[in-house]
């Protein structure tokens, strides 16, 4: 199967409370989106690359992208007003019949982490990178009171990539604005569809970008994984 990433970073990110987006906050003296797009550049599973920008930055983007020597970006498209519409104008954008959703704010994944996704994939027909639960987990009950602890062993902190056939993966997009449902990953529109998407042992090492702690910690591993490649 042929694989292509759509990369989303059209996210405003409002939780990190930063001047400028996500994507280019610098890590490492460089952008995050930087670091990102140069695990799909290296990883032989993918041959090309959608990256979907917010509006107005694409230019900002192809400078990165050019500054990564990502010569796999095939086309940079202006995402939309949620993350869906930003995926699927992505999808649209990209002639693969494999594809991998990333979220360029994980600026820690690796080429392997990407090619393990695919080829769990291409053996049952989605696949996505989750991690094990460490923290007991509660559900609230009645407002500001915990009623219900679920059982950690079964409970996965999902991540991306994600790996899906292209065209059943837009089928769920259409599916789902149609009925007006909105996911926080694509993995949940592939649940609605009654799709089962494999687990692939992922890292703690490929956190999300998401609020101002995330940076230094990111550095901290960017710092000891060029360590240990040095040795």
């Amino acid at each position: 199967m042929e694989w292509g990433a759509v990369i989303v970073a059209a996210g405003r990110g409002t939780r990190m409370a930063a001047a400028d987006n996500k994507p280019y906050l610098p890590l490492d003296g460089r952008p995050v989106l930087a670091h990102t797009l140069e695990a799909f550049e290296r990883c032989s599973a993918v041959s090309s690359i959608v990256l979907v920008t917010a509006p107005g930055e694409e230019a900002r983007a192809r400078a990165v992208a050019f500054e990564a020597s990502a010569l796999k970006v095939s086309a940079i498209v202006p995402g939309g007003a949620e993350r869906q519409d930003s995926v699927y104008a992505g999808l649209e954008a990209l002639g693969t019949e494999g594809v991998l959703v990333h979220d360029a704010a994980r600026p820690l994944i690796t080429p392997a982490q990407i090619e393990a996704c695919c080829r769990e994939a291409e053996r049952h027909g989605s696949a996505a990178l989750a991690v094990p639960v460490k923290d007991t987990i509660k559900i609230e009950g009645e407002k500001g009171f915990m009623t219900e602890t679920p059982d950690r062993s079964t409970l996965w902190s999902v991540q991306t990539p994600q790996a899906f056939v292209r065209e059943e993966l837009m089928r769920a997009h259409r599916l789902a604005k149609e009925a007006g449902a909105f996911a926080t990953d694509d993995t949940m529109l592939l649940e609605l569809l009654g799709r089962k998407v494999a687990i692939v042992q992922g890292d703690y090492r490929n956190l999300k970008i998401t609020t101002p702690e995330d940076l230094p910690v990111a550095e901290l591993f960017l710092a000891r994984r060029h360590r240990e490649e040095s040795i």
